[in-house]
């Protein structure tokens, strides 16, 4: 039986609903744990993971037969359901629609995964990357 070879680097970034602080340090490492274990589901191995209470940061490796579509709908189907069912006494949680996905090569994966696993440190420094910040236009309704 033959394999297809596939090498796919990417960077997901997408944000809270109304890029809210809803990524609470106390609920923070259970929603990263669900996200790592769906990706996981999806065959994708997890690089990095990382945010902010308003974003999260997401580098994996994805098999030939994911696309990016469904791996973020799985994704953060599954972290919102937890974090409202189980995390969140209220039940108010959401990510926006949209998401940022960035594809990046193996000579670049050090820094990228550096990069997404100091999230907080280059923020309160202010030593961001702009373009990898970016989480999607929300689009206002009409």
């Amino acid at each position: 039986m033959h394999r297809s070879k596939a090498e796919i680097y990417l960077h997901f970034v997408w944000a809270t609903y109304r890029r809210l602080p809803l990524v609470s340090p106390e609920i923070e490492q259970s929603i990263y744990a669900c996200i790592l274990e769906e990706t996981r589901r999806c065959d994708c191995e997890t690089l990095a993971i990382g945010g902010m209470p308003d974003h999260v940061h997401l580098v994996v490796q994805i098999p030939a037969v994911c696309s990016a579509a469904k791996l973020m709908q799985r994704v953060k189907g599954v972290s919102s359901a937890l974090a409202r069912q189980q995390l969140v006494p209220d039940g108010l949680f959401g990510w926006q629609d949209a998401y940022g996905v960035f594809s990046f090569s193996r000579s670049h994966k050090g820094r990228v995964v550096a990069y997404v696993h100091n999230q907080k440190r280059h923020h309160a420094a202010g030593k961001i990357w702009p373009e990898w910040e970016q989480a999607g236009e929300e689009i206002a309704p009409r």
